[in-house]
């Protein structure tokens, strides 16, 4: 456990292996691991005034505002877990985000403290997202090279027939990876500029990511 509330952005496009190691940080140093994605199924699944109101723009496909997000940010913040700290787990992705969250960590006197980014050349992201194959019956999810399903084409664990999702298709992530690309370059100069951005190599093994990553921030936490 830290001494003091620790805060890690764990930046990185998709398929960089984001939410992997931001469990694994979260788990080493005993703070809370913040997806904004699960966060905000987490309130819808509970049902909660938040969850209802983020579930009207899911449902019509449009993106949860900032501010929506915002105020699930600091209900995890001031939680008992959130109190000792957190990995943001690929957020912020904007630099109006970026803002948002300097807000609510300096009402509570705190700051980032590092930034993390998970480089990977762009044809190892394909060879990862468009290899993936999930369940629609159970989620679970496999890939063709790396985690095959004992049958090829079958879900092992429920024996239903495995797809791939439309934005796992090559084209779909190209896109994303541009749009990614764009919105993010500008915080990795910001997050640069204050001299707490670290670049780590996201195409080798997890286990040696995650070395890497303790590495890359050195004494901070200790």
């Amino acid at each position: 456990m830290v001494s003091r509330a620790l805060d890690v952005l764990l930046l990185g496009p998709p398929g960089a292996g984001k939410g992997t190691q931001a469990k694994r940080i979260a788990a080493a140093f005993e703070v809370l691991h913040i997806s904004t994605g699960d966060m905000l199924r987490d309130e819808v699944a509970k049902g909660s005034g938040l969850g209802q109101e983020a579930k009207e723009y899911m449902n019509r496909g449009d993106l949860v505002p900032d501010a929506l997000v915002g105020k699930m940010l600091t209900k995890l913040l001031h939680s008992r877990r959130g109190a000792l700290g957190c990995v943001y787990d690929g957020y912020p992705r904007t630099t109006a985000q970026e803002a948002l969250l300097e807000d609510l960590l300096a009402e509570l006197n705190r700051r980032v403290d590092v930034a993390l980014y998970l480089d990977v050349p762009d044809r190892e992201l394909l060879a990862r997202i468009t290899g993936r194959r999930s369940c629609p019956s159970c989620g679970a999810v496999y890939h063709v090279a790396t985690q095959p399903p004992r049958t090829e084409g079958v879900c092992d664990a429920c024996g239903t027939t495995l797809v791939q999702r439309d934005d796992d298709k090559a084209a779909v992530v190209r896109e994303r990876l541009k749009v990614y690309r764009k919105h993010t370059a500008p915080l990795l100069k910001l997050y640069e500029d204050r001299g707490i951005l670290r670049e780590v190599d996201g195409a080798v093994n997890p286990d040696e990511v995650f070395k890497r990553l303790r590495e890359a921030m050195g004494s901070i936490g200790k």
